[in-house]
């Protein structure tokens, strides 16, 4: 029987540790996470804080780029109907360009500026401003935004309960 002593045992224990630990930190890398686009269809209404409408109601379309898993940029576009009951409702196609970033796995702040077009003869054009924060997994969005259409004297406090999905392709092995 072979017998070891006390140093070669303790030296081969701290050279294989020497050895093993640049192998396991190389091994520890970022889970990937593809750049990509998502999309997610919503429902969303709102009540007026100060301004010439009562409320609104709408659908809207997103598209998302991620550009990592924290930050995104995003596309908005829908319909909004204005309510007004003393001078008749309004018609509106807001187009917005937004900054989404995560703060953890799930909750977010966005910022959009856009523009809304008016359906009604005479509406015209106005700039719109919309800071939010929300909720997101991987297929429901939730969201709570202050919205501001400049030229229709309007402002309100909205939420947008959306249903998304992901169009990145998860393919590991890229060419």
């Amino acid at each position: 029987m072979i017998k070891l002593n006390k140093k070669f045992v303790f030296t081969l224990l701290a050279g294989s540790l020497v050895f093993a630990a640049p192998l396991q930190a190389q091994n520890k890398e970022k889970p990937y996470y593809p750049k990509g686009f998502r999309i997610g269809f919503g429902l969303n209404g709102g009540l007026s804080t100060n301004s010439d409408y009562d409320g609104s109601v709408g659908v809207d379309a997103r598209l998302q780029y991620d550009v990592s898993q924290k930050t995104s940029f995003t596309l908005t576009s829908g319909y909004a109907h204005l309510f007004n009951n003393e001078e008749g409702d309004l018609g509106l196609i807001p187009v917005k360009a937004g900054f989404k970033h995560f703060m953890n796995k799930n909750i977010y702040a966005m910022g959009e500026l856009g523009a809304g077009f008016g359906t009604h003869k005479g509406m015209g054009n106005t700039f719109i401003w919309a800071p939010s924060i929300g909720f997101a997994n991987s297929y429901i969005d939730i969201s709570l935004r202050y919205e501001r259409y400049n030229d229709y004297n309007t402002d309100q406090l909205g939420v947008r309960i959306a249903y998304g999905f992901s169009l990145k392709n998860y393919n590991k092995n890229k060419k």
